[in-house]
């Protein structure tokens, strides 16, 4: 089941008895058990029925014996067990798992990993209740994922901004959607995002950032790719090599699995690289300024300096802005 058919059941007033919240990605896990934490009982019912365990800080037979309460001058009572991957001994709950009580609604948020499907709590809970996996977004399906979120508030964005965000934000879901909001509240008269309102409300530079990079790159433009990298060593706190080498290693594994698609048309190296069909265009241009042995050159270049970025095989008094520098030359040459 996933995020969107649990929240709508729940406004709808299908509850159920417990809820595995499992995965990866904390960011559904929090906004499921937030849902319910704010929405399943009204203000006044949650004084007497609403209990919030935190996992290390609790045990399970407590949670358990907490569960088989029943709720005061209400329909129903919510547990909200935070964290509870670190909860010790949770196999206990399984005994309760076996047979919930209808006016118990049990909340599990188990972040970051998974509860192993083998065990008995585990198996009671696919059968008594929900359970959610929230799996790591991949970073080429973020841009979508950022374009969904603001569509449902009304929002677009252009695609140059998403993927700066992208680039700059990485795939942690929570940190992306506090950005969005603030761009929505900063946002007036208009209903579309663009670089222009990212530069402004989040701090990111419309001419110096990695899509221009890219660009300057992907054009063999010299003289803009070491202005931009310049900046880069200026500003290394905004700019480390640890968030550049990703981004320029997917641009250049694109360029490289570009010229061995049969099919180069713009809406099928879109589909075949996975990348927004406003950029499929641009990438092809650039593929074709850099011959195939040039692109696996440079990959192996990425590789070797995303080992010298943790310091391996390089001197500890080489700054981060050096190798950025050494390794834009290279990549250029």
């Amino acid at each position: 089941m996933d995020s969107n058919t649990i929240l709508n059941n729940l406004k709808k007033g299908l509850v159920h008895p417990i809820y595995l919240l499992q995965g990866e990605e904390p960011y559904y896990i929090d906004v499921i058990s937030d849902y319910i934490e704010e929405n399943i009982l009204t203000e006044a019912e949650r004084g007497f029925n609403q209990t919030v365990f935190y996992g290390k800080d609790s045990n399970a037979l407590t949670i358990a014996e907490s569960c088989m309460r029943f709720p005061m001058m209400a329909q129903r009572q919510v547990i909200i067990v935070k964290e509870a991957q670190s909860l010790q001994k949770i196999d206990i709950l399984a005994s309760y798992a076996e047979k919930p009580m209808e006016s118990t609604v049990l909340v599990l948020a188990y972040k970051y990993k998974k509860l192993d499907s083998r065990t008995k709590l585990a198996k009671l809970i696919k059968k008594n209740g929900v359970v959610f996996t929230s799996d790591k977004i991949r970073e080429y399906k973020l841009p979508g994922w950022i374009e969904n979120y603001l569509a449902t508030r009304n929002f677009s964005i252009a695609p140059q901004a998403a993927q700066l965000l992208t680039a700059y934000l990485g795939a942690d879901l929570g940190k992306v959607a506090n950005e969005l909001n603030k761009l929505i509240v900063a946002v007036k008269d208009t209903d579309r995002i663009t670089i222009d309102h990212i530069e402004k409300n989040i701090g990111l530079s419309k001419e110096y950032n990695l899509l221009e990079l890219q660009d300057a790159l992907g054009k063999r433009d010299v003289f803009r790719a070491n202005q931009i990298i310049k900046h880069f060593g200026a500003n290394p706190n905004a700019n480390p090599i640890q968030r550049t080498i990703p981004t320029l290693f997917g641009y250049f594994s694109n360029m490289f699995a570009y010229h061995f698609l049969k099919n180069k048309s713009e809406q099928n190296v879109a589909a075949e690289l996975r990348i927004h069909p406003f950029f499929a265009k641009n990438l092809i241009i650039a593929a074709k300024k850099y011959t195939p042995t040039k692109l696996y050159e440079i990959i192996g270049i990425l590789r070797e300096y995303d080992m010298k970025s943790k310091g391996f095989d390089t001197s500890t008094n080489v700054s981060t802005g050096d190798l950025q520098k050494e390794m834009i030359y290279k990549i250029l040459h």
